[in-house]
This record gives C-alpha cells, sequence and structure tokens, in this order.
C-alpha cells in the first residue's frame, strides 16, 4: 500500500516541509479523531483538474466509524468533494450540510482546512465525517469532548496544531479514553473524565477535580518537590500557548504520565487540554525487568570468571605435561571454553540476550594471529558483518569459527609459508551466510567431512547441523586453497 508522502508525491507539487507537516498530524490526529467521534480523512487536491485524493485515514476509538472500507487512495471528483472546495478556496472550516449517506451508514460531512505554522497557504483538507447512526443525547462528558474538538480542529485551521515534537518523544502519548483533564485560562479544572479522576485519586486527591487548580495540585500531590515543580510548570506553559514535553508525575506508589497542550483557537489562549494515563503497573513492570537484566547480566560475568578459571587451569595442566600430543589437547581445550566466555563477557555488558558479533569474531582471530605468528606468515581478516545475534546462536557459532580458523592457520601453510585466511558473513533474508577461506595447500584428495575421526570437525559438524539447525560444506577453494561454507537459519524451524 502506499504511503501518506508516496501519494502526496505523486498526486500533487507540495513542498517537503508541507509533507514533513502532514506526517506530524497523521501522527498526533486521533486525539482529535476521538474527541470528535469520527473519522478524520487527510485530502490534497490534485494537480491536474478539481480532484481530491485520500492520503491518510483515521477512525475513532470513542465511536463507530463511517467507512467500513479504507479511504486511503480513494480519488473523488464533483459534487462530493465541494464541501473539500469550500474549504480550500475559502479557508474556513465548512460543517454546512445535510447528512450523506454512505451504504446503510448516515454520516455528516466536516472540512477543515490545514495550514502549516506560520503560513496561510492551505495545504489540505481533513474531512472529518460522524457516523449518525448511534446519534443520542450527549452526555456531560461527550459535550466537553466536542467542545474540544471543535478548537483543536480551529487550531489545525490556523497552523498550531499539531505541537512540535521534542527530541526523543515518539508519536505516542496518552490517549482520550486514558484520562482527560480541560482547564480554563487561569488554570483552573472545568472538566475531567472519569478515568482522570481515578488517577488522581492513586495519586492521593480526595477531593474533586473540577475546580482545582492544576499546576498547583500537582506540584502538591508529586512525593519529588522538584518533580512535581517541573511537572506544575508544563502546565502553565501550556496554558502560556507553548506545548511542553510529557512529564511523569510519581505520588503514593502511583505514576501517572501527563501531556498538555495548550488551546489556542484563532491564536486566542483560552486554557489548555491536560491527558493523563495511569502507568503505574507499566513503571512497576520496568522496574522488575531491569532487576532481571541486572541479574542476568551478573550470572553471565559470573560464568565468564568460571569460564577463565577452567581455561587457566587447563593451561597449568598442559604445562605440566610431557606428552606433546596431550598438551595439544588441553591447549586446544583451553581455547574452545575461552571462545565460549567470550560470548558471556560480551553478555555480561549487554542489556538483552543478543551480542554484537563482529567483535567476538575478531577476538577469535586475533587470538589465531597470535598463534600463527610463530609458525608462518598468515594474515587473517574480516570481511562483511555477523551484526546483532541472540546468545543461543552466538555460542555454538563462535566456537565453530574457533575451530575452522584454527583448523585453517594450523594445517592449510606449511613452516615459513605464508598466506591468508579470510572469515566472511553476509545476511540474506532470515539466515547468516559464513565463510572461512584460506589461500593455503588444499584439502587431501581423502578427504571426507563426514568419515574424519579428527575432534575438531566432530565438533564443528555436530554444533552445525544440531544446535544451529544449518548446514556446513568444506570444499577446495575457487583459487586454491580451502573455504568452509556455514549456513546459519536466523528463526526456529
Amino acid at each position: 500500500m502506499s504511503t501518506l508522502r508516496d501519494l502526496v508525491e505523486e498526486h500533487t507539487s507540495l513542498e517537503p516541509v508541507d509533507i514533513e507537516h502532514l506526517h506530524r498530524l497523521a501522527g498526533d490526529w486521533q486525539l482529535v479523531s476521538d474527541l470528535s467521534f469520527a473519522d478524520l480523512l487527510m485530502w490534497v487536491p490534485r494537480d491536474s483538474g478539481g480532484e481530491f485524493i485520500c492520503v491518510a485515514q483515521v477512525r475513532p476509538s470513542t465511536a463507530g466509524t463511517a467507512y467500513q472500507d479504507d479511504q486511503v487512495g480513494r480519488i473523488a471528483g464533483g459534487p462530493e468533494v465541494a464541501h473539500l472546495a469550500v474549504a480550500r478556496n475559502q479557508g474556513r472550516i465548512w460543517r454546512e450540510g445535510d447528512p450523506v449517506w454512505y451504504g446503510d451508514t448516515p454520516a455528516r460531512h466536516e472540512a477543515i482546512p490545514v495550514r502549516r505554522p506560520g503560513s496561510s497557504r492551505v495545504i489540505a483538507i481533513l474531512g472529518r465525517d460522524t457516523n449518525l447512526s448511534t446519534a443520542r443525547t450527549p452526555s456531560q462528558l461527550e459535550l466537553n469532548y466536542l467542545t474540544t474538538a471543535d478548537d483543536l480542529a480551529q487550531m489545525v485551521a490556523d497552523g498550531s496544531f499539531p505541537p512540535v515534537l521534542h527530541p526523543g518523544e515518539l508519536t505516542s502519548a496518552p490517549r482520550v479514553g486514558d484520562g482527560l483533564v480541560r482547564l480554563d485560562a487561569s488554570g483552573k479544572v472545568t472538566y475531567a473524565s472519569p478515568n482522570a479522576q481515578s488517577a488522581f485519586r492513586r495519586l492521593g486527591l480526595t477531593a474533586h477535580l473540577v475546580g482545582e487548580d492544576l499546576a498547583a495540585l500537582v506540584g502538591r500531590l508529586s512525593d519529588d518537590p522538584l518533580e512535581g515543580t517541573d511537572a506544575a510548570e508544563r502546565i502553565v506553559a501550556a496554558l502560556r500557548g507553548e506545548a511542553p514535553a510529557r512529564k511523569e508525575v510519581e505520588a503514593r506508589g502511583a505514576t501517572v504520565l501527563t501531556r498538555a497542550l495548550p488551546l489556542m483557537p484563532a491564536s486566542v489562549p483560552i486554557g489548555a487540554l491536560v491527558l493523563i494515563r495511569d502507568v503505574t503497573e507499566v513503571r512497576r513492570r520496568d522496574r522488575q525487568l531491569i532487576t532481571k537484566d541486572a541479574t542476568i547480566r551478573e550470572i553471565h560475568h559470573r560464568v565468564k570468571n568460571n569460564l577463565q578459571t577452567v581455561a587457566a587451569l587447563l593451561r597449568l595442566q598442559a604445562r605440566r605435561v610431557g606428552v606433546p600430543a596431550a598438551r595439544a589437547a588441553l591447549e586446544e581445550s583451553v581455547r574452545r571454553v575461552a571462545s565460549i566466555a567470550m560470548v558471556h563477557e560480551t553478555l555480561s555488558h549487554s542489556g538483552n540476550e543478543a551480542v554484537e558479533f563482529d567483535g567476538i569474531v575478531d577476538r577469535v582471530i586475533a587470538a589465531a594471529a597470535e598463534v600463527s605468528a610463530t609458525e608462518s606468515r598468515v594474515v587473517l581478516r574480516r570481511e562483511g558483518s555477523f551484526g546483532v545475534l541472540p546468545a543461543e546462536i552466538a555460542t555454538p557459532l563462535v566456537m565453530i569459527l574457533n575451530e575452522l580458523v584454527q583448523n585453517a592457520v594450523e594445517h592449510a601453510f606449511g613452516p615459513g609459508e605464508g598466506g591468508e585466511v579470510v572469515v566472511s558473513a553476509h545476511r540474506k533474508r532470515r539466515e547468516v551466510h559464513v565463510a572461512v577461506t584460506d589461500t593455503g595447500r588444499g584439502l587431501p584428495e581423502t578427504f571426507d567431512m563426514d568419515a574424519s575421526e579428527r575432534l575438531g570437525l566432530q565438533i564443528v559438524r555436530t554444533l552445525a547441523s544440531g544446535e544451529l539447525r544449518g548446514s556446513i560444506e568444506i570444499r577446495g577453494g575457487a583459487n586454491g586453497g580451502t573455504e568452509a561454507a556455514l549456513v546459519v537459519p536466523l528463526s526456529k524451524r
């Protein structure tokens, strides 16, 4: 499906700044839709003819939709878009007209011109279409919602809504259903939805919100005086016409997220809208996750320390063994244990069960280079990137790479010979393709990986097919030498 940007660029000559404003509006217009109990359709006039194309749509979460079918991409003209043309040409909100029917659904049309801040040019039209099939006498909540929606609609037409996002903020915010408080120009609460009232009761308020000075109340309730003062100042800033960043208020073990928006229809400050969300349970789970993450990192740190201790004991034992074959076997075990310890060391510094694998591979290569330095003139390097891998893949994969790299360094080149060993990787769909190639003497004619009794190759074969559920093939290189090709699926089968 085409995106808002695709449709606008294909059918209009709007400037990038215009498109960016439309994107910001589409990121924040769920608020207007919910307060209006209506669908919002974003229409832009096409460059050719008198037609309009719908480039975005949002449905209300507070009422039934007027459209069962998606309207994005629909081109309309003639009498059907007469109200859009009036809003565009006259630069005003259009509310006249009789209800129209979409199938069996009666709907009321409204059209809101969209302007950028500081510009008088209309760049788009918002169609506000209300499903009238469930119309009834509105409650106090609905009347306050509709009044606030009208104020925001006028701000859209003025170019003062939506506000610019603050650095680090996402478009997600408290929604109308989470809790809504309306303030007059003096900062006094004129309306509070039931959910907003409940949220403030969690903070310790026993009285009703209506009539309270919200900024002073928030500063008084907060456990932290400095945080409370900050939250209060943001509400006051909204009353001045600013759009401050969101703020959390904590009191009596409860946490409430607040977002204050100025109400300035026709550029006249008349109060503010404060959206409220009780995030107490969300923050409690966050704290639990932080504790669990710290525990997991500590476990990885201790496992790494234990593995390093085992490696040190094996290294000490190797020095005391007089049989060369036994000493070599112990030294290989040291390298295998050390490679696993690298993964756990990386995980001990990570906030999740995934690792940046390139750094681990580089350390494996560096360790192999130290071994080869005294025996041959072999250059080892990495090409491509493994990226971030989960721990259950990283641990067996680092052991496989350790075996393959060590095998290439020790067996592909004779004493004093030079050459190159390259570890390359690239991702393709949901797989990692890995190759370890060398420019050495190549494979013996009788080589058969499946029949090999060498422990290193048996480890590689078992881990590749068993732990990783992948495939591995060791073959002659295209330009001589040897190539070990490994394919590792990233998704569980």
